[in-house]
């Protein structure tokens, strides 16, 4: 009880010294979304309405996203099964739950960076053709 209980804690001190960075770091200089949907405003900041090249970019700003966190997540969970392969160091079920963390994180990346080339790939090919290098939503 005692070691899980500390296992636990340490678990949860490892997550906030590694999660403290990124919270510091947390303020986007753009926002995901980068037009307002509405029409230029004669009160207040001019707001602008969205249009087809908007919906691109809020496309790669929500896919870059997902990739910053994905890796992120894959870090803390590299850790968690390198932190159980470590202290179960005699325990053969723990170590065979270990790799299996460690290969399901890979594959998961793996996964999620594949995903983004083929989604790349096409958007590039439908975008513009002729632009072979660059990314495709610096283009509209």
């Amino acid at each position: 009880m005692m070691v899980r209980y500390a296992k636990n804690l340490a678990l949860a001190a490892l997550t906030i010294v590694v999660m403290a960075p990124s919270l510091t770091f947390a303020a986007w200089t753009d926002p995901i979304v980068q037009c307002s949907g509405a029409l230029d405003s004669t009160s207040g900041p001019k707001q602008y309405a969205c249009t087809v090249c908007d919906i691109a970019k809020t496309a790669q700003n929500v896919l870059n996203t997902a990739i910053y966190v994905a890796v992120f997540l894959s870090a803390i969970l590299f850790a968690y099964a390198g932190i159980i392969y470590v202290t179960n160091i005699a325990n053969h079920g723990e170590i065979s739950k270990a790799k299996s963390i460690f290969s399901n994180v890979i594959i998961g990346l793996v996964i999620i960076l594949a995903s983004w080339l083929v989604i790349d790939t096409i958007m590039r090919t439908l975008v513009n053709p002729s632009a072979n290098l660059g990314p495709w939503n610096t283009i509209c």
